[in-house]
């Protein structure tokens, strides 16, 4: 009997699992609420300018390259992948800025201008990474559905050279004695929603993994590479709906046996999760199914910062503006503080600006400019009437890049978009508005976190940034890999992308599709 695969929602891990699913033979169904695909890193158009909603570095392509690889396809041909050098700049409020270069000795020099001593700390700091990020990778590819897990040969290898009860920041201090510098390599957290020096050193090998392996733009955006992982997954079967939202789980006993939406019934045979991990819990399963992740427990848990968004489309080009540019703020501890504490919004904000038509002019019309520009917040708390605030905090904003020389800015706005982070919890079912989602703080990490074989329901699997290994693209798509390969041992189905002569990745050095090299 052929095997039921449901999937709730169509964002990266959803998608990268749809992909995987298929080649086991089973008929995978994928459901997303919104009218597009890609979740939080879906596209969106204002009047001929396109925009990504969320992720804008695109970084460490391997693992989605061998997912393309085991569906027989290559991430080459179906994605124009744009190696940006400089990777980006950096601005710093206190003084000084700082081209980022793929290239060492380049970048060495650039470092140089702020600190002589520490561009000689370079070579040292991505040597060390990469010893890091070699003893890392098992880590990352294994499930920790056990405690035990973290006995494993890996995980005591790795200790001591992760070093977790130190900061990032305070990592980076035995290479770079600049807080400038170190602000250079540390604050890619911010891609995890925390504070460099609160975020546990192993994400050190964040800024070492765009060193070492680069930053891209997809052309057309990051919504390219969701539109090319659908195209892939419904050439091997998958079945797509849009505009159909989950609105109730069918359980016998505690296993899940398919999912209600207002177009029908879905049976399924196992049942994943792509969905905001503490919304989907807190309004599709009954709290008495739910032993470790409860409400209440899911109240008491530590979640990400949120981001407020404006998506600007500008008339003509903004030159002498980088693809990527982080303005980073004179008080950059105090800005993280007031982030944390979350009951005002931060006054003197850091903000990040991506000018993405230097490098693909065809994302707004002709001459015109995209620009996106995030500013991390507060998640929600209830202290914030996001509602009323949005606009002053939308002038402090525009106000703030004025000040950072982006004078001319407000006359040239075309076309707008503001996101908050109600918005995020309300349009994108976000809870509480945590773009990053739970907290990767030592006590929400490995197996801590919730497991991609759902530890609390049987036949329940999770994939995206709320469960291990956690956030951000690479690592949701390493996750979809742990959470298919064990769906498919549950259900006794064949694994295809895998074979005796796969390497760390888990996947075949010869890419094979639905069993054929």
């Amino acid at each position: 009997m052929e095997r039921q695969v449901v999937i709730i929602g169509a964002g990266p891990g959803g998608l990268a699992s749809a992909m995987l699913l298929a080649l086991t033979g089973a008929k995978v169904t994928v459901l997303e609420r919104q009218d597009r695909i890609g979740g939080r890193s879906a596209g969106f158009a204002l009047d001929g300018y396109r925009f990504d909603s969320g992720p804008t570095f695109f970084l460490y392509p391997r693992i989605l390259e061998e997912i393309f690889e085991a569906c027989g396809r290559r991430l080459s041909d179906e994605v124009d992948l744009i190696r940006l050098d400089p990777l980006y700049r950096l601005v710093f409020e206190a003084g000084g800025e700082l081209r980022v270069h793929g290239e060492m000795k380049a970048l060495m020099a650039e470092i140089a201008r702020l600190n002589p001593r520490d561009a000689q700390g370079l070579p040292r700091f991505l040597a060390d990474n990469r010893a890091k990020m070699e003893l890392f990778r098992p880590i990352l590819e294994t499930d920790f559905s056990s405690p035990w897990a973290l006995a494993s040969l890996p995980m005591l290898k790795a200790l001591g050279r992760l070093a977790p009860q130190r900061s990032v920041d305070r990592d980076l201090s035995r290479y770079f004695e600049d807080p400038r510098v170190r602000l250079a390599f540390s604050f890619q957290s911010k891609y995890l929603g925390m504070s460099p020096f609160r975020c546990p050193s192993l994400f050190t090998i964040l800024s070492f993994l765009e060193h070492e392996h680069g930053v891209f733009h997809p052309r057309g955006g990051t919504e390219a590479v969701m539109e090319a992982m659908r195209r892939v997954a419904e050439s091997l079967g998958v079945t797509v709906r849009l505009n159909e939202t989950v609105r109730h789980i069918r359980f016998q006993g505690r296993r899940a046996v398919g999912v209600r939406t207002e177009a029908g019934e879905y049976p399924a045979d196992a049942l994943v999760i792509n969905a905001d991990f503490a919304r989907a819990m807190t309004t599709l399963v009954p709290d008495d199914l739910r032993r470790r992740w409860t409400d209440a427990r899911i109240a008491t848990k530590k979640f990400s910062c949120s981001t407020f968004m404006l998506y600007l489309g500008i008339e003509g080009r903004m030159e002498g503006l980088d693809h990527h540019t982080v303005y980073l703020a004179e008080d950059y501890a105090r800005n993280l503080a007031e982030i944390e504490d979350g009951r005002e919004m931060p006054r003197r904000p850091s903000i990040y600006v991506q000018n993405a038509c230097v490098s693909d002019p065809d994302l707004a019309p002709p001459g015109g400019s995209t620009l996106y520009i995030l500013v991390p917040v507060g998640h929600q708390r209830g202290h914030i009437d996001w509602a009323a605030e949005a606009p002053r905090y939308r002038r402090l904003v525009l106000d703030r890049l004025a000040g950072f020389g982006l004078t001319d800015l407000e006359r040239r706005i075309r076309v707008e978009r503001v996101v908050t982070p109600a918005d995020w919890d309300r349009q994108f079912a976000v809870h509480r508005g945590a773009t990053f989602n739970l907290a990767h703080s030592l006590d929400q990490m490995l197996h801590l976190r919730p497991h991609n074989r759902f530890e609390d329901l049987d036949g329940v699997y999770l994939v995206g940034g709320g469960t291990h290994p956690g956030s951000g693209l690479p690592v949701i798509f390493e996750g979809a890999r742990i959470t298919s390969r064990l769906l498919a041992s549950e259900l006794g189905l064949p694994t295809p992308w895998r074979s005796e002569t796969m390497g760390l990745s888990g996947l075949p050095k010869r890419a094979v599709a639905g069993g054929l090299a």
